[in-house]
């Protein structure tokens, strides 16, 4: 099983099936397997061979699509890096990555120029832009293509056990780590994910955040297995994803919550507009509970929460469990495995918080040239997840939190979702991230950031009073609120809580 022939089976079968809509582009599966055809045998014309890494720098775009289906084509192994990179990081991902080929375009040009002397890997040929003919020492992409033959590449063998990707993990909990997925892997993603959510060949799935976010492949995938309509928007605006859901009559959809509230807060919101979703999953980071009680109002019935790494474990809570397990973040997908382990590594009884090992059939082949961190990361097939939470008597895990956001306050063990469920709750607050600063008296002491419906609906001093007396425990209270225009992100949308920890340990602790 590999990804290389999907796109050409569906151009056979079913040529005229809108396969990608982007910007103004709606390219049928036909269209769609040449250009790609176009951009693999380019590659190849290049020298780029099987095993290669590909290296992308490009934010949402045609290309980028174009890239991922091409490399698959050829047996090239892509490494999709964020666009928040700066030198020295992009220079470590890039040569621990291999990368013999970068594709990016003119907006980073000049920090790659910065670090191009050092990355003696990649010849001076194969630096490629999407979107500048002009730019010395870079290549065009429409040139590369269009000089290309449309008909699928030819004589190259590619087994389910070959590489196809290298996702470079968040960096929220430390140095980011190259996470190894196969064809065989990736395969399972499109057939787990398109039982899962009940998707059809009929679906029309829309995308508005980052695809080079592990989280995008829970619906591009599944997408072009079944020969859906994949809908990409280059960045995410909550008017645009309004309109184009209600004017395509979009099915499925994969959102962070970020995104899930301000949908729900913008202007022109309606369930009406979003009649036609049948999925509205919630991912790369625990949704509030208020927000989920919130959408569930406005659409019933639609809601699905994942939990999941990008090493390969993960949880469903079906649309279906919703009504009697609000709380919870479901159940492992068949043919997985999930136990809640305590720090002897003894699996716990129901109701008592412990570590979430799990596995199954998307679990990584490892982290890239890192066997050590593999090691530690998986025990006897078991991938050990660095989360807390545990599972209720009918086997359906809670989040509790990660091992390394918790806090130990006056040597009690203080979990900051507990904090941010009870925060989320006051009518003037929009978001909340709860992290510890040290704190000579207690040892660490919970912090609060939050951002507003509207600036100055509320006082950081008021606010701190509302909370600290609804928390259930007096550990729970919080010693400072920061009121912020915005909660720090990696381009997965997920909170940094590492980096505010950094700055309000300095400006707040010590006390």
């Amino acid at each position: 099983m590999d990804l290389s022939n999907l796109l050409s089976r569906h151009a056979r079968y079913r040529p005229n099936k809108l396969a990608l809509v982007i910007d103004d582009y709606r390219l049928t599966y036909a269209e769609y397997n040449r250009r790609v055809n176009r951009w693999a045998n380019a590659m190849l014309d290049m020298g780029v061979r099987k095993g290669d890494k590909v290296a992308t720098l490009l934010p949402n775009c045609l290309e980028l699509l174009e890239t991922y289906w091409a490399v698959s084509k050829i047996g090239a192994v892509v490494v999709p890096l964020s666009t928040l990179l700066l030198g020295s990081g992009l220079r470590s991902l890039l040569e621990d990555s291999d990368a013999v080929m970068v594709i990016t375009n003119s907006q980073f040009v000049n920090t790659l120029e910065e670090i191009r002397p050092d990355l003696l890997n990649i010849p001076s040929d194969r630096y490629v832009l999407t979107d500048n003919k002009d730019t010395p020492g870079y290549r065009y992409y429409y040139d590369l293509t269009q000089a290309a033959s449309e008909e699928d590449p030819e004589g190259i063998e590619i087994s389910g056990e070959d590489m196809f990707n290298i996702v470079y993990s968040s960096g929220t909990t430390g140095e980011p780590k190259g996470i190894v997925h196969t064809h065989q892997i990736r395969c399972n993603y499109c057939t787990l994910c398109a039982t899962a959510f009940r998707m059809t060949p009929e679906s029309v799935f829309i995308h508005t955040g980052s695809i080079v976010f592990n989280g995008a492949f829970v619906t591009l995938l599944p997408s072009l297995f079944l020969g859906a309509t994949f809908i990409l928007h280059r960045q995410f605006d909550a008017a645009a994803f309004l309109e184009t859901v209600r004017k395509e009559r979009v099915t499925h959809v994969i959102m962070v919550p970020a995104q899930i509230i301000a949908i729900m807060h913008h202007p022109d919101f309606s369930p009406e507009a979003l009649a036609s979703l049948e999925m509205i999953c919630n991912v790369g980071a625990p949704l509030h509970q208020e927000h989920k009680d919130e959408l569930n109002r406005h659409l019933p019935g639609r809601f699905y929460d994942l939990y999941g790494l990008t090493e390969g474990f993960l949880t469903i809570l079906d649309k279906t469990d919703f009504q009697d397990k609000p709380g919870s973040v479901g159940v492992p997908p068949p043919f997985y495995e999930m136990r809640i382990e305590d720090e002897n590594r003894q699996e716990v009884p129901p109701g008592q918080v412990g570590e979430i090992v799990g596995r199954g059939p998307i679990l990584m082949a490892g982290y890239y040239k890192r066997p050590d961190l593999t090691a530690e990361a998986i025990v006897d097939g078991w991938l050990y997840t660095g989360d807390m939470g545990y599972v209720d008597e009918d086997g359906f895990l809670y989040l509790v939190d990660r091992k390394k956001d918790m806090m130990i306050s006056g040597g009690v063990n203080v979990y900051p979702r507990d904090i941010e469920e009870v925060v989320v709750q006051h009518p003037a607050v929009l978001e909340v991230a709860v992290f510890g600063i040290p704190s000579r008296k207690w040892g660490e002491a919970p912090v609060a950031a939050v951002t507003l419906n509207e600036p100055g609906m509320v006082s950081p001093e008021e606010l701190q009073s509302w909370i600290n007396e609804r928390v259930g425990a007096k550990f729970q209270r919080v010693r400072h609120v920061v009121i912020v225009d915005e909660l720090p992100r990696n381009i997965a949308g997920k909170v940094l809580k590492r980096v505010m920890r950094d700055e309000f340990a300095e400006k707040l602790g010590g006390e």
